[in-house]
């Protein structure tokens, strides 16, 4: 079975960028990467019991990291991981 986690960019500036992050639009939390120590904070869960946050949360900053590094900082307004 695959996965697929959406990501909306909400904000940014110079040291963090903030996305929502979830199977879709209705179902999201929050996201931080704090691009100066490269540190990930969870600042909102999904609300859904159903779904587990932290997969979703794992899933997004793996996509965020290849963003920080591999694109050397350039963060779209909406990406998806898709697996």
């Amino acid at each position: 079975m695959g996965s697929y986690v959406l990501l909306l960019k909400e904000y940014e500036d110079d040291e963090k960028v903030i996305y929502r992050f979830g199977p879709d639009e209705k179902r999201m939390g929050t996201i931080q990467l704090n691009k100066v120590t490269g540190k990930f904070t969870e600042l909102e869960a999904i609300r859904d019991s159903t779904l587990p946050s932290r997969f979703y949360f794992d899933r997004a900053a793996v996509k965020l990291s290849v963003c920080h590094v591999r694109e050397k900082g350039m963060f779209p307004e909406r990406m998806a991981f898709e697996s």
